[in-house]
């Protein structure tokens, strides 16, 4: 059976973990011909079970290590310790287990809204999303290749600025910078808490590419994991419209590739920087 990707309302609804108690959840995952947990679904999973425990404020920040894989045909539970609440911020340490064994330790930032000194390094120079054509069809030339996967339909649709990860394994020279346009391909509710696990989903699938492309390796040929994962949400992203996400590969070392990730709205604005380490190879990390 050809696999197909997961559709946006299946992320989301497996976004909106079950509450069993005031600290405790239970987090359905995707499943996929693997069974392999993906890294951003679980770590937005994470990131609402932690807002959830913290009315009134919205996450700033999340940083994650990623223990041990799961398997995606079984859920995971989720216990939130309420570490801290003060007068502005909220901290919130995860746990992640599955059959008693950890899979995942997060640590979540949440805070009421400030107003203070508002600055940011500008947004750079790129074409406009519409001016771009979707990655299916950028790629349509690979479309036989590896059961349709570079072709398939996606949750997101995808914008790439430069050359998306299968047409940049064919050019002379890999480059440690990938630029893309994205936005998710149906209807998203105003939830601004729902907007930051959605971009944490999205980062945990495609910066990987950049520190992947790096190695000239494909995704799916290359085993692949992520190690940690960190984001710093700076303002509201609005799933309405565009994110640009400008990813940056400055260092492969010791089996570990480094991934930043700096995000814009279509107005120029910072939304959110995250980053990303991931070990590849051919044996268990």
């Amino acid at each position: 059976m050809t696999y197909r990707s997961p559709t946006l309302a299946e992320v989301i609804a497996t976004l909106e973990v079950e509450r069993r108690d005031d600290h405790h959840f239970v987090a359905t995952q995707l499943d996929n011909p693997a069974h392999h947990i993906v890294g951003g679904h679980i770590a937005g999973q994470a990131l609402m079970a932690a807002s959830r425990t913290a009315p009134g404020r919205t996450p700033h920040s999340v940083h994650v290590y990623y223990v041990r894989a799961g398997d995606a045909r079984y859920p995971v539970d989720l216990h939130v310790d309420p570490a801290r609440d003060g007068g502005t911020l909220s901290t919130r340490q995860v746990t992640a287990r599955q059959d008693g064994e950890i899979l995942l330790e997060a640590l979540v930032s949440l805070s009421e809204p400030v107003g203070s000194l508002d600055y940011q390094v500008a947004m750079p120079d790129v074409p406009d999303p519409d001016s771009l054509a979707p990655v299916q069809e950028q790629l349509a030339i690979y479309a036989d290749e590896l059961d349709g996967h570079w072709v398939r339909r996606q949750p997101f649709d995808l914008r790439y600025v430069d050359a998306p990860p299968r047409l940049a394994l064919d050019l002379p020279e890999p480059s440690p910078r990938l630029r893309m346009w994205w936005r998710p391909t149906e209807h998203v509710p105003a939830d601004e808490v729902l907007h930051s696990c959605l971009l944490t989903y999205l980062s945990g699938t495609t910066m990987v590419e950049t520190a992947l492309g790096m190695r000239r390796a494909t995704p799916v040929s290359t085993f692949n994991a992520l190690i940690d994962h960190a984001l710093w949400f700076h303002r509201p992203v609005d799933l309405s419209d565009w994110v640009l996400s400008d990813q940056v590969s400055p260092s492969g070392v010791a089996g570990r590739g480094l991934t930043t990730s700096t995000m814009y709205n279509r107005a120029g604005q910072l939304v959110c920087i995250a980053t990303q380490e991931l070990y590849f190879g051919r044996g268990a990390r």
